[in-house]
């Protein structure tokens, strides 16, 4: 199971939201770029970076950040936030990201997603973001009235490398992962399931890991760090 740190941006800073709300959140006064290549120095592989502009607007305001980080750090890049059309996708692809994370377009344009995965054979991430299993969009402002399972099984057949299944109400809340809801979307999904939000210290990712589960690739871990909730290297050698 890999542990994949979270770098989320608003304006080029770095932040954490509480259950995706974009006016409560909590500004680091941390460089993202140095914060990146501190993850690569206690030996990450992979990275998670959402740009929150992007997921609100659909602009594309970290977009140079971003480029920095993909071209400093040498990591494994997933990055999420805005990708609404070819263009945006290509230019993240062409810039050396290893995953592009398609969360809106999931729900509400299918065709896209699917030529994404024909054109990136599994570098396209499926980013579920739901509230009672309901999916969320635009940035978790508006609520579907598609579950979970509505997305993810259109997506039959397609080249998708994973999902990434996050509990709003957990997201940013330092209260512990959902294990129920977890579970439940691994043992039905038809893709790896890398799990986010609520993740509190490292007993959470212990849980995780003890789950023994097939179908669960990965943990995000983002507010615990900033908050120093858990050890940093201690963390990284859960995903080994």
């Amino acid at each position: 199971m890999i542990i994949i740190p979270a770098i989320d941006l608003i304006d080029a800073k770095v932040v954490r939201l509480k259950k995706g709300i974009m006016e409560d959140a909590t500004e680091y006064g941390h460089d993202p770029r140095d914060i990146a290549l501190m993850f690569a120095e206690l030996g990450v592989q992979r990275l998670h970076i959402v740009d929150l502009n992007g997921a609100r607007t659909g602009e594309n305001q970290n977009f140079d950040i971003i480029k920095e980080i993909v071209e400093k750090s040498k990591l494994q890049i997933e990055v999420g936030g805005g990708i609404r059309d070819m263009a945006r996708l290509d230019a993240y692809m062409d810039m050396g990201v290893s995953y592009a994370i398609l969360g809106t377009v999931a729900v509400k344009d299918p065709d896209f997603v699917k030529a994404a995965a024909e054109k990136y054979p599994d570098k396209i991430i499926l980013g579920i973001d739901a509230k009672n299993m309901m999916v969320a969009t635009e940035g978790w402002y508006e609520e579907s009235k598609l579950s979970v399972f509505d997305v993810i099984n259109r997506y039959e057949g397609c080249q998708i490398d994973s999902v990434i299944f996050t509990d709003i109400e957990k997201d940013g809340m330092l209260a512990g992962i959902n294990v129920e809801q977890i579970k439940q979307v691994a043992d039905k999904s038809l893709f790896p399931v890398i799990a986010s939000g609520g993740v509190s210290g490292i007993e959470d990712i212990k849980l995780l890991k003890s789950m023994a589960h097939k179908n669960i690739k990965g943990c995000i871990v983002g507010k615990a760090i900033y908050e120093n909730k858990i050890n940093l290297e201690e963390v990284f050698n859960q995903g080994k």
